[in-house]
């Protein structure tokens, strides 16, 4: 009985130690609270203030612009009205020019699904002739079907989507009235906006002021440089498709463009529709290899070249982690939290090192006799 309350008052001893070098500082505790109050909000609210996230996004991509507009003399006001009109300008033209052939070509595809079925079972119903005594037809009958269930599940799944397109025309009106505004008054009132938020913080906020310095440029720098790799990875996929003669280039183009938001994963799962158009519409012949290889050169120089050039402090954390952070903050936040996933995971980063206590601290060994 001694023994047990000696190693509970040991165990005690640490815990007391720990929470004292890690919150005895009211900094600390302000970046704690700071920190819950606006995981609460954003899990709770998300969903509702969507077009202000997005406002913000948008802010930040064109707060750069506008800045340096405003060092060559001319007036904030008239830079964010120039910024805007001409960025919304450029984001229409852009999405006339895409959406129609987009739209098209994904009419093709879902048309042309069946025929591709069909061409999947008869390779299948080949294989136990090819390969005696290691797949036979049972195995085949119900890897068959169960491409077919999925299909069915799937086809299922867009006819609902497209009774609810009238719910998403109406949210997408609104998108278009208030997004524009938020953006503007944002860029035009940043100061202001950010004074008021300042009044309702505490004073001792030292940590949280040094967090955010850190991360405002990150995210910024984020938002940019994932704005420029989704227009570059998508514009030379397009055009290498087109030149390769792909069918539905421009519709794979995009989607291999749109893939980067997904650190890894969207590269996997944007390889799988590529490689099986290319598959139907060449068989196993040169030109499938050709579009693969180019499709690999495209992956390889992304992530080798492009990425560390628009992301150098982001590519400091470890691939584990990046996927970890994409699936942590996807699950709770959805497209957002996959989308800010390596700027919350560098947050992350951020705290713990900017937390009391995080330092080397000399190590205290304490025995407890088992």
């Amino acid at each position: 009985m001694i023994e047990f309350f000696k190693r509970r008052e040991a165990v005690l001893e640490v815990i007391s130690r720990w929470y004292y070098r890690r919150f005895s500082d009211p900094d600390a505790v302000t970046l704690a609270l700071i920190l819950c109050f606006l995981f609460a909000f954003v899990i709770f609210l998300g969903d509702i203030l969507a077009p202000v996230i997005v406002s913000l996004v948008l802010a930040y991509l064109l707060e750069w612009p506008v800045e340096k507009l405003r060092a060559i003399g001319v007036r904030r006001s008239i830079s964010v009205v120039a910024v805007i009109i001409l960025f919304f300008f450029l984001s229409i033209t852009l999405l006339i020019g895409l959406i129609p052939n987009i739209w098209q070509q994904l009419t093709n595809l879902i048309t042309e699904i069946p025929n591709i079925i069909q061409e999947g079972q008869n390779y299948l119903l080949t294989l136990p002739e090819e390969y005696q005594g290691v797949i036979n037809p049972e195995q085949v009958k119900n890897i068959s079907d169960s491409l077919r269930n999925q299909f069915v599940t799937t086809g299922k799944g867009l006819v609902s989507a497209s009774l609810n397109s009238l719910v998403t025309l109406v949210t997408l009106l609104i998108y278009l009235v208030l997004v524009p505004l938020l953006v503007f008054f944002m860029l035009l009132d940043k100061e202001k906006l950010l004074a008021q938020i300042l009044r309702f913080l505490p004073r001792k906020r030292k940590l949280a002021n040094r967090v955010w310095g850190e991360m405002n440029q990150q995210i910024g720098n984020y938002i940019q440089g994932k704005v420029i790799e989704i227009l570059i990875v998508g514009g030379v996929s397009i055009v290498a498709f087109l030149l390769l003669d792909l069918r539905y280039a421009v519709l794979l183009g995009v989607g291999v463009g749109l893939s980067v938001l997904i650190p890894y994963i969207g590269a996997a799962v944007i390889t799988i529709p590529v490689a099986i158009v290319a598959l139907f519409q060449w068989g196993i012949t040169p030109e499938f290899w050709y579009v693969m290889i180019v499709y690999g050169v495209i992956q390889a120089l992304d992530g080798n070249l492009l990425v560390p050039l628009l992301f150098s402090q982001a590519v400091n954390l470890h691939p584990v982690f990046i996927i970890v952070a994409v699936l942590f903050f996807g699950g709770i936040w959805g497209f957002w939290g996959v989308f800010f996933a390596i700027p919350l995971a560098t947050l992350v980063k951020a705290v713990i090192n900017a937390w009391p206590g995080s330092e080397r601290v000399e190590s205290e060994e304490i025995i407890i006799e088992k």
